[in-house]
């Protein structure tokens, strides 16, 4: 399998296959780099890092694209709610369904902005997960919003893969700074002579 074939997740032959990038120094065929390496985000990999490599483009496009689609998507609720129209169920029905998309719009949007900017529970988290599925795919617009707001700022959810990656990163090189097998980390002193 190419490279371009592989899955994300998938194991490479004799790797660790946890998915993770793999660091490495000359033993490993990688750079001579050690540390943590920032994480990738959707639609920008690393980009964000250095704002290089189309991040600009990207979002452009990020934004442009969710906005196309947060429109399709209200097209498509006007056509459905044009069927209830024809069906002639009342106007109780269709003012449920006009706040139940509205309320789950707000609640997705919410959900989607929270997730931009810090990281649930763990354990919230998977609950909360099976429950609320239902709730962003009714609220898909909100969603889509949510990534238009956002990717005219930035990334989204690159203040938070920052902030931890600049954590990850100081940790790292306190770690290696106080380690005392470190020859890198220890100063040359002069030998006293007697």
């Amino acid at each position: 399998m190419s490279d371009e074939q592989r899955p994300a997740g998938s194991p490479e032959p004799g790797g660790s296959g946890s998915g993770a990038p793999e660091r490495g120094g000359p033993e490993r065929g990688g750079p001579e780099r050690g540390g943590p390496e920032p994480a990738e985000i959707r639609f920008f990999g690393t980009t964000w890092v250095d704002h290089e490599g189309g991040y600009g483009l990207r979002r452009a496009g990020v934004a442009v694209g969710s906005l196309a689609l947060a429109a399709a998507g209200a097209v498509v609720l006007r056509f459905a709610f044009q069927g209830l129209e024809i069906a002639a169920v009342g106007p109780f029905v269709g003012i449920l369904v006009v706040a139940g998309f509205a309320i789950c719009s707000a609640l997705a949007f919410r959900r989607t902005w929270d997730g931009f900017v810090r990281r649930p529970d763990t354990a919230a988290r998977s609950a909360a997960d099976t429950s609320s599925q239902g709730l962003m795919l009714i609220g898909f617009i909100g969603s889509l919003l949510a990534y238009f707001c956002r990717s005219l700022v930035e990334a989204p959810g690159e203040k938070l893969h920052r902030a931890e990656y600049t954590a990850a990163r100081e940790r790292y090189e306190r770690r290696r700074g106080a380690r005392t097998g470190n020859p890198a980390a220890k100063k040359s002193r002069p030998k006293k002579r007697r």
